[in-house]
């Protein structure tokens, strides 16, 4: 393998539009035929707005079913993402020229547990930015137990950096722990596993981190949670230079189109509040289709224009919201971090112990021990925490709950942001 890579294109562009205070807007598009993946690429480049490209990785490039995304590619199938495998480096590097540059970087987003051939042909293609993470893609997307997901991330993320130290050049990762399972987990959780994951791409010396955050179902919980995880990230990860990285909601869309316009432009909203350096806009066709490119651009450009503010915030909550965030987090990383000296084995330690649990998620390694409710005003509180390190004091500071969920509560908690975006049978104010 031959690094094609001769600058630190996604760095040093993240860098230039903080200085100029422009918030980056990213599509997650990916279409499996090249001539597509590339117009798609040209109308993202020639947008006003500052952004960065995407690949997104079909289904079977992500699970390694290699032979599968080569056969679609030789008859002309339509995929759910670009196929980079399956394509030669000459192809991939074919389809970029002319279009990637110091004003135009390009990530590739995967969703994949063993991530080392994605990562191999992004290298041979000349891209220096990707994301995800060993617990990220591996408890929500995946049945492969989590040791096995630690140690391929692990020899994934050490082949960047070796790649990196001979290319002198600074590879960009970004953890996806802020965005798994988003809608039901309270943030605290996807705070600690952004955090950790982040220190995991630290031991092998990536040089280039962003952190994720998912919008949630209450804007004033969420903007408490993003200043949480800007000062933990301060405390715990060596390098300084890190970004955070903000995603419109992930869990079930708004079905109308103004619901959808309405829950980007929060979005919006929610990162320039916070001086969130980069967003990743969905589309309003998320609840019907595979977004076109057409579908894309549109959305990028209601998150460009939001330049408003259309929902209430309340400074009090917002300060309490963030000061129980940071202790319930702090909590749980300090105790996974005590666990082991070497953070692969802290990580898989804490989930075999229930110290790290994520609520409704059905992998085998998740010990499925917490569950977790959302109020009338969108926020979300642990309901059990199981055998989470929090201590008691911090889960009761909001109102408590102990009875289970029935079902229906349940789908109605599955489709809070639908009802408030599209119906209007919530507050869509912060509160």
């Amino acid at each position: 393998m031959v690094c094609q890579i001769q600058s630190s294109v996604f760095h040093n562009y993240i860098e230039k539009c903080r200085k100029s205070n422009q918030l980056i807007v990213q599509p997650r598009m990916g279409f499996s035929d090249i001539e597509t993946m590339s117009q798609g690429l040209i109308a993202v480049s020639s947008h006003n707005a500052a952004t960065i490209g995407t690949l997104t990785i079909d289904s079977y490039t992500r699970v390694r079913d290699f032979e599968q995304a080569k056969q679609a590619v030789i008859n002309k199938l339509d995929l759910n993402g670009y196929p980079i495998v399956a394509y030669s480096a000459e192809e991939n590097r074919n389809m970029l020229a002319g279009l990637l540059s110091e004003n135009f970087p390009i990530q590739v987003r995967h969703g994949s547990p063993q991530p080392l051939e994605i990562f191999q042909a992004m290298l041979d293609c000349g891209l220096d930015a990707t994301e995800g993470g060993p617990i990220s893609y591996c408890l929500p997307y995946s049945r492969i137990p989590l040791q096995h997901s630690i140690k391929a991330w692990r020899e994934s993320c050490d082949l960047l950096g070796q790649e990196q130290q001979k290319a002198n050049i600074k590879f960009h990762l970004e953890t996806f722990g802020g965005c798994m399972l988003g809608q039901l987990c309270p943030p605290s959780m996807l705070i600690t596993i952004a955090i950790l994951e982040a220190l995991f791409f630290e031991k092998s010396g990536i040089q280039s981190i962003s952190l994720s955050f998912a919008q949630g179902t209450n804007l004033n919980q969420d903007e408490g949670a993003i200043l949480a995880l800007r000062q933990l990230a301060n405390e715990y990860l060596d390098n300084k230079d890190f970004h955070i990285v903000l995603y419109t909601f992930m869990g079930q869309f708004p079905t109308t189109k103004q619901g959808a316009k309405r829950i980007i432009e929060d979005s919006a909203y929610l990162a320039k509040r916070t001086n969130i350096e980069r967003l990743i806009v969905k589309t309003a066709a998320e609840a019907y289709h595979i977004p076109t490119i057409a579908d894309n651009l549109e959305a990028l450009s209601w998150a460009h224009a939001a330049n408003d503010y259309s929902y209430q915030t309340h400074a009090t909550e917002i300060k309490a919201h963030s000061d129980i965030i940071y202790e319930q987090a702090k909590q749980l990383i300090d105790t996974t971090l005590n666990l082991d000296t070497n953070i692969d084995c802290a990580l898989l330690m804490a989930f075999q112990h229930g110290l790290l649990d994520i609520p409704y998620c059905l992998h085998p390694d998740n010990q499925r021990q917490t569950s977790t409710y959302i109020d009338n005003q969108g926020v979300i509180h642990w309901a059990d925490k199981g055998n989470l390190p929090i201590s008691k004091g911090l889960t009761s500071i909001f109102k408590g709950r102990s009875e289970h969920l029935s079902s229906n509560e349940f789908l109605d908690m599955l489709s809070f942001n639908v009802n408030r975006y599209d119906y209007n049978l919530t507050n869509r104010s912060g509160l």
